[in-house]
Parts: structure tokens; sequence; C-alpha cells
């Protein structure tokens, strides 16, 4: 099977080596030693082709500018995993910054974010209390108040912290937002347990059934209150509110054999398959550890990636690739 191909590329200024770093575009450079598998031909929304995926090395702001100047609105979703400023002292990152600065390092880095993202796209920023709260407000103004989509929140821990001294934080942020309102998520297949309740007993060939779903309108609505005539010539009379479709509807999805008459002809019932389930929107919560991972598996990927590493190379803070499936699922 082949691999689609992963380009390592460097961040190179070409200037004189003793030009101060300044925010002009830069170039993207292959090193083919760090490439890996074939690549994936094809074509970008601009007509551009497609370079292959990218694993950049290199400052993240300069690296942004260099990619603005091809992918400027190109990007369906964006992941960052920024620091949380949480004062902790990391290898690999400052975590520990005045809060005026990291507001500053992020406000450059989202304004580059935004103009890359497409316009039915959107940016997912996982952080936790300590910076989140101003972190939204400053999307408000990148991204306008009406793009933001939801707070989610992900349980990050599979245990608590018994030495807390208050709460123990077994939880991150993340907030959505949209390039612009409107966005639609896609809806995500019900899990085992939600779909338990879908039987096949009478082996229909559309496969397993479920009929309790509600048969009256949700709001009275005069065209919807009439009289089921049944077969034996028995009378069923509408709901408090009215059936939930026309008569013309009713015997439509009769003739279908999506609603029919209970055993005493005292009622109608409607058949809802599986198969034409449309799927459930995602929830805000994300707490099952089985489904998005944690901060604890997260290390155990990174190691399985890794194995010759010792501890000083591991990235300290990872985030488990079930969580970036979620995402990258809705």
């Amino acid at each position: 099977m082949t691999q689609n191909k992963i380009n390592k590329l460097e961040l190179t200024w070409i200037g004189k080596e003793d030009e101060p770093l300044a925010i002009e575009p830069r170039l993207l450079l292959d090193t083919p030693e760090y490439s890996f598998g074939e690549v994936e031909t094809g074509t970008l929304p601009n007509g551009k082709p497609w370079p292959g995926n990218m694993l950049i090395h290199g400052d993240n702001l300069l690296a942004l500018r260099a990619l603005e100047q091809d992918f400027a609105g190109q990007v369906k979703c964006i992941f960052i995993d920024p620091p949380y400023n949480t004062g902790s002292a990391f290898e690999q990152y400052d975590d520990s910054l005045e809060h005026s600065i990291w507001l500053n390092l992020m406000y450059a880095r989202l304004n580059v974010l935004y103009h890359l993202l497409a316009e039915d796209g959107t940016i997912w920023i996982a952080l936790d209390d300590n910076e989140v709260h101003y972190c939204k407000v400053m999307c408000d103004e990148i991204f306008g108040r009406n793009n933001f989509v939801q707070s989610v929140v992900w349980r990050s821990s599979d245990n608590s912290n018994n030495d807390s001294k208050q709460f123990s934080i077994d939880h991150n942020t993340i907030l959505v937002y949209a390039k612009r309102s409107g966005w639609l998520s896609k809806r995500l297949p019900p899990k085992d347990s939600q779909s338990t309740h879908f039987k096949n007993p009478d082996n229909d060939p559309k496969g397993p059934w479920f009929d309790g779903n509600p048969i009256s309108s949700p709001s009275p609505r005069e065209n919807l209150m009439f009289d089921i005539v049944t077969p034996i010539g028995t009378i069923i009379h509408p709901p408090k509110n009215g059936w939930r479709w026309s008569k013309e509807t009713i015997e439509e999805k009769m003739a279908a054999g999506e609603i029919y008459f209970n055993k005493d002809y005292t009622n109608i019932k409607r058949r809802t398959y599986l198969s034409d389930s449309r799927g459930l929107p995602p929830s805000s919560l994300w707490i099952d550890l089985e489904e998005t991972g944690h901060n604890r598996q997260a290390k155990y990927e990174q190691k399985k990636l890794f194995p010759d590493w010792d501890k000083s190379k591991w990235f300290a803070t990872p985030k488990p690739e079930k969580l970036i499936e979620k995402v990258l699922l809705i």
C-alpha cells in the first residue's frame, strides 16, 4: 500500500545572516532525507498543485506567513494547541509569559490563521482556564463574535489529582470558531449504546428499526387536527397538538410501511430505521475517554512513535490521536 507523501520542510530566510528576522514571506525548502511515501497528486481549490502533506520545522509565525502565500482561504480545519501559559517549565516551549505578551503572541498568529481559513472552515483552539476566557474575547474580535460556534469541554485526565488543594483540574476547553456564520457540523454515527433500542424482530429487509419516535406535532396546528379511520372502521382521534404530518403525508408513509396501526387499531406507530439515521449532532461535552482519549494516552502514543527516544526528547504535552480524529470527523 502506498503511503501519502510527507514533506519535511525547513523554514529559511533568504538574506544576509546579520539581518533581523522580519515578518516578510519566507521560503519553504524541501529536505528529501526526511520525506516519506509517494506524492499524492491533485490541485488546490485555487488551481495550484497540491504539494502533499507538510511537516514544517521553524518559527510558527514565520511558517504561517509562508503558508499564507499559497494557502490563504484554502484551509478547511485548523487545530492549534498553543502554550496554556500555566507558569510551568517545559523543555520545548515557554509556558510562563507575562499575560499581555501571551496575548500579543496569540493575536499575531490568530490573525494569520483567520486568513488561512476557507469560507466554510473552522478553527479549534485547545486551552485551559489560565487564558481561555481572555482568548475567547480576542477571538471574538478577530473571527467575529457571531462566528463563535462552541466551547467544547474535553476530559483531559483519566484520574483526578488527589494532591490538589482546591479542585482537581481534569478538563481542557476547546474554542471553536467558524470563518463565516452558518457553518454546519457533520453528524456523527450513533454509538452502540445509543442504538441498542433498534431491533429487527420481523427480519425487515431495511434492517433494524425502532417504533418509539413521536407521532404528534410539537405545537398546535389546525391542518394537523384530523381523525384517522382504521381498516376495521374504528376512529383514531388526533393527539392534543395534532399529528406530526398532514393527512396526505401520513397516507404516503402508510403505503411505504413507515407508519402502521398497532395490534388493536387504537393508535398508529412510526417505524424509524437505523440505516436512515442522519446521525447525531456532536455534544459539547467530551468525557468518554475511549472516544477522545486523554493526556496519559497521548504520551503513550508518542512513546510508540519514537521508541528509541528517552524522556528528555518527548514533547511534554501532546494531544491524543482520538481527540484530533473527533475534530476531523466533525
